[in-house]
């Protein structure tokens, strides 16, 4: 994995159709990495443009793809959702998503949270047109299940040390 500097986002990879999606996550939970990103700012999320949680700010994350290790896939995220390399320093737990049914119409996502940080300057917009902010405070409109976790993270402010890694700023798309 390199350190470069990545300006623009990655293609992102899906090996499923929406059919397959469908049939297996109808069937089996779904193991998600959430790359939980911050910076002397405060965390990165992405405003959802999907029809499933439209319009609430989310971790950045994504499925875990067969035979990809934890690390490699939140790089994997990072490029494909923001155009950036990350660092994981830490691993802070795991989210479930008991309202996936009702969002998305079928699914139950467990997801893999981890403590990134990136050198690397934000994209404004990702390839799906989701907005790219940093925050300090919370929004309102948030996935209610990350709530806790982002809270925990922003509180907890050890993240001192990754300071010394990071310097977030947003460029335009």
């Amino acid at each position: 994995m390199s350190s470069e500097n990545k300006s623009s986002v990655t293609a992102r990879r899906h090996p499923f159709t929406e059919e397959e999606f469908f049939s297996i996550y109808s069937r089996v939970p779904r193991v998600t990495v959430e790359v939980l990103l911050l910076s002397e700012e405060g965390v990165v999320l992405l405003l959802r443009k999907h029809r499933s949680w439209n319009n609430l700010w989310h971790i950045p994350g994504g499925s875990l793809h067969y035979g990809e290790l934890l690390p490699d896939a939140a790089f994997r995220v990072g490029q494909e959702e923001l155009g950036v390399t990350v660092e994981v320093h830490d691993h802070l737990g795991v989210l479930q998503y008991p309202s996936e049914p009702n969002e998305r119409g079928f699914g139950w996502s467990v997801g893999v949270v981890l403590l990134c940080s990136t050198k690397d300057s934000l994209l404004s917009h990702n390839m799906d047109g989701e907005m790219v902010r940093v925050f300090k405070k919370l929004p309102d409109n948030l996935v209610s299940e990350q709530r806790s976790v982002l809270e925990a993270a922003l509180e907890r402010r050890s993240w001192n040390m990754l300071l010394q890694y990071s310097s977030t700023t947003i460029k335009e798309y």
